[in-house]
C-alpha cells in the first residue's frame, strides 16, 4: 500500500504537465476564438486554407529529408566509431551525447556564426559565398546536423551488439562483408534503425526554436504557424493553434504507429 502511495505525486504531476493541458487543448480546438461557443470551424479553416496545408508539407518534408539523411550519417558514424579504439569511441560518444542536447537558439546562433551572411566559413572558403543559411536548404542542413548525433545517441549501443564473430562466421562460409551485413547485421538492427528514425521525425516535426531562430516566418512551418497563432502576431487565435497542434499530433502517431508496424512486417 505504502508504494502505492509514493506513486501519487508522480501521478499527480504527470497529470498536471500533460493530461489536463492536453484535455484543454483538444476541448479549445472545438472552440471558436470570437464567441468561445462549441465548433468545427477550426479544422474547416485548416482544411480550406492552403497556407496551413503548405505549413503541413513542409514540416514533413524537412522531417523527412533531416530524418533519413540523419539516420544514414548516424550508421556511417557508427560503423566508423566501431574501428576506433574503444577510448577513442567513449570520447566521441561523448561530445555526440552533448552535440544532441546541443539544439535550439545556441545551435541557431553557431551556424550564424558559420554560415552567416558574414560568417567565418564563407569568409574563409569564398565557394560558400552564395549559400543562404536563412534559406529552406540552410534551415535542411541545421535540422540534420542535430539529427546525426542524436541518431547516435540511439543506435550506438545497439550497432555495438553486433558481434565480429557473427560477420566472420558468415565470411568463413564463403560470404562476403558486405553479404554478412546485409543478412546478419541489418536484420538484427532493423528494429533499432526503425526506432531511432521514429525519433528523428518527431524530433525534425516538433522543432521550432531553431526554425524560428534561423528563418522567423520566412519558412512556413507548423510549429512556427502554432506558436503565432498562440502568442499572436497580430490577433491571437488560440483555440486555432490548439487544432493545428492536435493535428500535428496525430500526423506523429500516425507515422510512428506506420513506421513501426512496417519495421515488425519487414523483421517478420
Amino acid at each position: 500500500m505504502k508504494s502505492k502511495l509514493i506513486l501519487v505525486p508522480m501521478s499527480l504531476i504527470f497529470a498536471a504537465f500533460l493530461v489536463i493541458p492536453l484535455i484543454t487543448m483538444v476541448s479549445g480546438s472545438f472552440h471558436s476564438d470570437l464567441n468561445n461557443e462549441w465548433t468545427l470551424s477550426n479544422y474547416t479553416t485548416i482544411f480550406s486554407n492552403p497556407y496551413y496545408g503548405q505549413a503541413f508539407g513542409n514540416s514533413l518534408i524537412i522531417a523527412c529529408l533531416s530524418s533519413i539523411f540523419g539516420i544514414i550519417g548516424t550508421i556511417v558514424l557508427c560503423l566508423c566509431l566501431m574501428s576506433l579504439p574503444s577510448k577513442v569511441q567513449e570520447k566521441i560518444t561523448f561530445v555526440s551525447n552533448l552535440a544532441a542536447n546541443f539544439a535550439g537558439i545556441p545551435l541557431a546562433f553557431s551556424f550564424i556564426i558559420l554560415l552567416g551572411n558574414v560568417g567565418v566559413l564563407k569568409l574563409l572558403l569564398p565557394m560558400l559565398s552564395g549559400f543562404d543559411l536563412y534559406s529552406w536548404w540552410g534551415l535542411a542542413i541545421t535540422y540534420i546536423y542535430f539529427q546525426i548525433p542524436l541518431g547516435v545517441l540511439f543506435l550506438y549501443p545497439s550497432i555495438k551488439e553486433v558481434k565480429k564473430e557473427w560477420l566472420d562466421s558468415v565470411e568463413l562460409l564463403g560470404g562476403s562483408r558486405v553479404y554478412a551485413w546485409r543478412k546478419v547485421a541489418l536484420p538484427f538492427l532493423r528494429p533499432s534503425i526503425a526506432s531511432t528514425f521514429v525519433i528523428l521525425f518527431a524530433n525534425g516535426m516538433g522543432t521550432y526554436e531553431t526554425a524560428y531562430a534561423l528563418t522567423g516566418s520566412n519558412v512556413n512551418l507548423l510549429t512556427v504557424r502554432i506558436a503565432a497563432l498562440v502568442s499572436g502576431d497580430v490577433f491571437a487565435k488560440p483555440n486555432l493553434g490548439s487544432a493545428l497542434a492536435v493535428l500535428f499530433g496525430l500526423i506523429l502517431v500516425t507515422a510512428m504507429v506506420l513506421i513501426q508496424r512496417k519495421g515488425r512486417v519487414i523483421e517478420r
